[in-house]
């Protein structure tokens, strides 16, 4: 579950990328992208076919699998939650990072049933808990557009859902999976609920395009940037290489930034869009240090969420891999 979830969200190495482009191209898979793309696809297509409560029991209990057997994202969520929650007892963090690997189990279960869900239904799923804060922010679309902070967080593809069932334009910034047909398969998925991808290496002209259709634009927030491409922010306290990329397009548009998180209610197939105050980006004068400033204020955004529900973030991915130059290793 998480070797999946972790392969979904790794970008494709630079060696493979030339391969495919130059012997093979892009869109010719390999054998190993196959076995991955129709084992997923069956098993997607038997949790479809079980009404979804069902359904769920039994992502509960594939997810409770893969935690037991899965050391190594076992023992990468451990070290996070190590990093993140020092003062928690053992027992404590293992309880969390249990519910982390759950929430990916149902959260599977959810993708499987989204091709069968009305709209009518996806609506009563997806309820959105500050309706003030949402109808303030979507406000701004008729001049700028608006930039989502967001992240790996609760089930993020139907908070994506969620805002373009609301009939508003969305695009989404994602990282080219390292397989090939997942990638095609789930962006055709996010394309039934009208959101339009946009790879991260060919983001800047598209992402400002989108800002002028006064869309929303989702930039995960969350993940390790390697070095070069992010900002060193605090989160939980320790170093975090951080893509800049938000805080550099609201620098240059002035776009609004709306915080907006989706928090599962139990273990139901229920969930809670919170949609936070709106942000504006600081400025002082220092280019480059604005663009850390308003990072580290985003990052904190983030980290409180976490802080509130640490069972719904995704833990296992190593995200202080990239540290500052001369700081020990943290995995």
């Amino acid at each position: 579950m998480a070797a999946i979830a972790e392969r979904t969200l790794a970008p494709v190495p630079a060696r493979r990328r030339r391969m495919r482009a130059t012997v093979r191209g892009e869109s010719q898979p390999g054998g190993r992208d196959w076995l991955e793309y129709l084992a997923l696809r069956a098993a997607f297509g038997a949790l479809a076919a079980l009404p979804l409560g069902a359904a769920l029991r039994v992502g509960e209990l594939a997810a409770l699998v893969a935690y037991l057997l899965d050391r190594r994202h076992r023992r990468v969520g451990m070290r996070n939650l190590e990093i993140a929650f020092p003062e928690k007892p053992i027992r404590e963090r293992r309880r969390i990072l249990r519910a982390s690997f759950l929430n990916l189990g149902r959260m599977a279960v959810e993708l499987a049933h989204l091709p069968r869900l009305s709209a009518e239904r996806l609506r009563d799923m997806v309820r959105f808990a500050d309706e003030e804060w949402w109808r303030e922010a979507t406000s701004w679309e008729r001049s700028t557009g608006v930039l989502v902070l967001s992240g790996h967080f609760g089930n993020w593809e139907l908070l994506v859902f969620a805002h373009g069932m609301r009939g508003h334009p969305v695009h989404m910034v994602h990282r080219t999976i390292a397989n090939p047909l997942l990638d095609r398969w789930l962006n055709a998925l996010r394309a039934r609920a009208g959101t339009r991808t946009i790879r991260k290496r060919h983001a800047a002209r598209a992402v400002l395009a989108a800002l002028h259709e006064r869309g929303l634009l989702v930039l995960p927030f969350d993940q390790n940037s390697t070095r070069g491409l992010g900002v060193f922010v605090d989160f939980f306290g320790v170093p975090a290489s951080t893509n800049a990329g938000l805080a550099r397009i609201a620098l240059r548009t002035d776009a609004p930034i709306v915080p907006a998180f989706i928090v599962r209610e139990g273990r139901s197939a229920r969930h809670r869009v919170h949609v936070l105050p709106i942000m504006q980006v600081e400025r002082t004068g220092d280019p480059r240090a604005d663009v850390v400033r308003n990072t580290q204020r985003f990052s904190a955004v983030f980290e409180d969420m976490v802080r509130r529900h640490p069972e719904q973030w995704l833990w296992m991915h190593k995200r202080w891999k990239t540290r500052p130059p001369g700081a020990p290793r943290l995995y």
